[in-house]
């Protein structure tokens, strides 16, 4: 009896057991004592299965403790699948394991997780609902076990699933279902290469452990979705805390746009909030195109695509990007006003495009103010201006009293420059008037004069000694605004309405007279025309007179012939009569003979008629001859 008590103890296989008594028959022993052995023995036996019953409870219970803790301690899905897979196969003493998952968007079950495998056809098998033995088990939800597949009528067999068992040699299969409530998600298999049945301990354990799987492939549904979830809210918790500070921005940057509206302060001022908000640089343009403003290094853009943006952001009321740059329209209703042009350093979102567009409200509203100020204050200084050309001395205190309001001394030396209708000329009548007094305003306001529109011309008061100099830089300036040559004409220094009336009257004829001479474009002033000013300013009935038909009909023939035969007659005759007739001076200031002096005036005798050196066609030869050098 000891000696089976030493075989439990170490734990000996089921042969030792026949041992003892195969040593005791062989000592002779009585049948009875032999009788007691056998007992003996099948008690041992009996002992020895109990306790390997429980040892592969034990084993079992602790698989699935351990499947429980992974479950626990859930991180990755995938492990915890291939180690319940890896339990049930050395539990069950299977020589391969393997899990399929359902696939409801397909309608099959297809290979997630196997152990032990070695068939690659094997690994990717997809079984339809109802094909196979794994099929089955997923279309029903029922455990099915066979100790020889490939033998088993009750499976509906299939090409492909047979040669991937076949190819994987495998012959006892057991299949158990992974259930999530009612709900079939999956199976989980057991098979041996060699015909096996399946004990009813074995399916139990591995409903258990297909229980836990269930579970685990749950579990990490729910994580992944509580992820999911997670990860959105705090996208979502991201976008409005931008959104949030996006729209703070905004609102702070329009605040101090405003402000600095409220304190007079300028387009320079609304472009430098708008980088330090946004970033990079900005260009500040006119209706026109031209710089205005600038902070940052920024070139203007190609015109063509501006004016297509410019369109667009009209059309859309919004910002538009072009390339690199956003460009914002300035307009207040249909009137366009200009345009800012930003390149910023960053991408821009949806409420920095909403201070770029509240930046050009706020230039527009800044622009328009201006116009409007500027509008009044032009209009006060033009009605001065008026007033001191047409009654200068009926009102000449309160003349004098108003323009020191305006910080005009009218005692001090000024000049009257007057533009001609040609800078009128070219487009819309009242687009062309209100760009020049608009400019004109502005040039004499920034230089302490005034500025004024009367009888079809641009008027100008400008303090200043020296008239034709500032005609000319009228013309030349106002003609870059406009875009077409400008006349202008200039008259003074004048001091006193008196004088400021009469320096208008000749600013007035000077223009005229540059009209006739051919000069439009040109500035000048009445003491540069001399006499001929005068005499050019007007006609008697007030039309203008035919210069052409004058110098024609007086030394026409002259000319004529110079230019035809390439004689110097016109010079001959302008030194004749500027040294008062004397031929012999006239050669000295020629450098030639006093002959060929002589043979000249022959010549200019006989085009000219030989009266020509009477004292009233003397008069007109010499008038036509000044005329056609100014000309």
């Amino acid at each position: 009896m000891l000696e089976y008590l030493e075989l439990l103890a170490r734990e000996a296989a089921a042969v030792e057991f026949e041992g003892p008594l195969v040593a005791a028959r062989n000592a002779g022993l009585p049948p009875d004592r032999l009788a007691e052995l056998e007992q003996a023995k099948v008690v041992a036996l009996r002992v020895r299965a109990l306790l390997e019953r429980r040892r592969r409870r034990e084993e079992e219970l602790s698989g699935l403790f351990d499947t429980a803790s992974d479950l626990a301690g859930l991180r990755d899905v995938d492990a915890v699948l291939a180690a319940i897979v890896h339990r049930a196969r050395t539990l069950l003493g299977a020589d391969v394991a393997y899990m399929t998952l359902n696939d409801e968007q397909h309608g099959d079950t297809y290979m997630r997780v196997t152990d032990g495998s070695i068939s690659a056809k094997f690994q990717a098998l997809r079984l339809p609902m109802g094909a196979g033995l794994g099929g089955l088990v997923a279309q029903t939800g029922s455990p099915y076990v066979t100790a020889n597949y490939p033998e088993d009528a009750r499976f509906r067999h299939t090409g492909d699933i047979d040669a991937g068992v076949g190819e994987e040699g495998l012959v006892a299969i057991l299949g158990v279902p992974l259930r999530l409530g009612s709900r079939i998600i999956g199976v989980l298999y057991a098979a041996n290469r060699s015909a096996r049945p399946f004990a009813r301990e074995e399916v139990s354990l591995l409903v258990s452990l297909a229980a836990n799987a269930a579970v685990a492939i749950d579990t990490a549904r729910l994580l992944g979705e509580t992820q999911a979830a997670l990860e959105e809210l705090s996208a979502a918790n991201g976008t409005i805390r931008a959104h949030s500070d996006s729209v703070e921005r905004a609102a702070a940057a329009h605040d101090r746009m405003t402000a600095l509206v409220l304190r007079g302060a300028g387009v320079e001022d609304i472009a430098e909030v708008v980088t330090e908000v946004l970033g990079g640089a900005l260009l500040v343009l006119d209706a026109d195109g031209r710089h205005q403003a600038s902070v940052g290094e920024l070139d203007a853009p190609d015109a063509s695509a501006i004016a297509e943006a410019l369109a667009a952001s009209r059309t859309e009321g919004r910002s538009v990007r072009r390339g690199p740059l956003w460009l914002a329209a300035v307009v207040a209703g249909a009137e366009n006003l200009g345009a800012l042009v930003l390149r910023p350093d960053r991408p821009l979102v949806d409420a920095d495009q909403r201070i770029l567009e509240r930046a050009a409200v706020v230039t527009a509203l800044l622009l328009l103010f201006r116009r409007t100020v500027a509008e009044a204050e032009g209009r006060v200084r033009g009605e001065l201006l008026d007033d001191v050309i047409t009654r200068p001395v009926r009102d000449a205190d309160s003349l004098r009293t108003r323009a020191k309001r305006l910080g005009v001394d009218l005692d001090a030396p000024n000049v009257v420059v007057a533009v001609g209708e040609d800078a009128l000329a070219g487009g819309p009548m009242n687009t062309a008037r209100q760009r020049a007094m608009s400019w004109a305003q502005t040039y004499a306001q920034t230089r302490g004069g005034l500025a004024a529109a009367r009888d079809g011309h641009v008027v100008l008061l400008l303090p200043g000694e020296v008239a034709g100099p500032l005609a000319r830089t009228v013309a030349r300036d106002l003609g870059k605004v406009l875009g077409r040559p400008v006349t202008a004409g200039a008259g003074g220094p004048a001091t006193g309405p008196a004088g400021i009336a009469a320096a208008y009257r000749d600013a007035d004829r000077c223009v005229i007279a540059l009209a006739a001479l051919g000069r439009a474009g040109a500035g000048a002033s009445t003491a540069e025309l001399g006499f001929v000013g005068l005499l050019l300013g007007s006609a008697p009935d007030g039309r203008d007179r035919d210069v052409e038909a004058f110098l024609g009909s007086t030394i026409g023939p002259v000319v004529d012939y110079d230019v035809r035969r390439g004689t110097a007659l016109v010079k001959t005759l302008e030194a004749y009569f500027g040294v008062g007739g004397s031929l012999a001076r006239a050669a000295e200031l020629l450098h030639v003979h006093v002959n060929t002096v002589t043979q000249r005036l022959e010549r200019i005798g006989q085009l000219l008629g030989a009266d020509w050196q009477k004292p009233e066609r003397a008069l007109e030869v010499q008038l036509a001859l000044r005329l056609h050098r100014l000309r």
